[in-house]
């Protein structure tokens, strides 16, 4: 389970609206709704993964503090919700670098993971991630279909790779249908679908092996945000679609299936691949594929 803890007004669709010079003038709301989500996630026994803007955190650190006391993990966001394909290597190192520094301070430990604002991961950024002292990406959405934001990797059709020369890459999940991989990982795509529906494609990609990989973010079950003008049609689509569903539809998400944050997913994971390997008396190495587990029904 993992949360993109930003603001509603932070939100790359709304951008050409929403300038970032405005920011400061925008109602924050998420401190109340991230309230109802960890109480939510208290109730089903649930940890998860905050990727939190350094700009959320130096805002409201009360907040940042808060979710690391009730036991989640919190990762980087970036500061400002740039879009690494935007920026140049060096504005790209600065920007975690500054997040990092920030999230580490609060909460008082390291912070291992980082998810690039709207997956637009880039091939360069993974060794200035692993430079900067993070162990594990979770940007890559490898779907197929087509998406200006999303970026891409050399590692397009792994799971959960570690190496020696990047972090940990660790997908958001796709479903096979027809041989397209299309996004099952929550977002606008768990807000269109009846829940039933994504229900069943969550349970078919767990029958592969394969670890489960959800995001969620605050802004979507606050459906009582302002409403902004100006927006085309299909950004007004894709922010506002079945906004008052969602927490009813998270909550049954919480309750279908076991989670736990990334970062003790990406051990469980190095552990079971390592009780493999002594089984088959194979040599111990870093690296290789370290396909999920299931459980009675549930998803890790």
């Amino acid at each position: 389970m993992s949360i993109d803890v930003e603001e509603w007004f932070q939100v790359s669709n709304l951008r050409g609206s929403i300038p970032r010079g405005s920011w400061h003038a925008q109602e924050r709301r998420l401190e109340q709704v991230m309230e109802r989500m960890l109480l939510l996630m208290e109730k089903w026994e649930v940890k998860a993964t905050c990727f939190v803007l350094g700009w959320i955190a130096e805002r409201s650190p009360e907040l940042v503090v808060r979710i690391a006391q009730a036991g989640h993990e919190i990762a980087s966001h970036g500061y400002g919700h740039d879009l690494v394909h935007d920026l140049d290597r060096a504005s790209f190192r600065d920007d975690i670098e500054r997040s990092k520094r920030i999230l580490e301070d609060l909460c008082g430990r390291a912070v291992l993971g980082y998810r690039a604002p709207s997956f637009s991961v880039t091939e360069w950024a993974l060794p200035i991630l692993r430079d900067a002292g993070f162990t594990y990406d979770s940007s890559l959405f490898p779907t197929t279909l087509r998406h200006s934001r999303y970026g891409k990797l050399d590692a397009q059709g792994a799971r959960i790779v570690p190496t020696e020369a990047t972090p940990v890459e660790v997908r958001l999940s796709c479903l096979n249908v027809g041989g397209h991989a299309l996004p099952w990982a929550g977002g606008g795509y768990f807000r269109l679908l009846p829940y039933p529906i994504f229900r069943r494609g969550v349970r078919r990609i767990l029958r592969t092996g394969a670890p489960y990989v959800f995001y969620i973010h605050p802004w979507e079950l606050d459906a009582e945000q302002p409403r902004v003008r100006g927006l085309s049609r299909g950004e007004r689509f894709r922010h506002y679609i079945n906004l008052e569903k969602t927490e009813s539809r998270w909550t049954s998400l919480l309750r279908d299936f076991d989670w736990m944050p990334i970062r003790d997913l990406i051990t469980h994971e190095e552990r079971r691949r390592r009780r493999r390997a002594d089984a088959m008396g194979m040599p111990q190495r870093h690296g290789g594929d370290m396909s999920g587990i299931v459980t009675q029904g549930r998803s890790l």
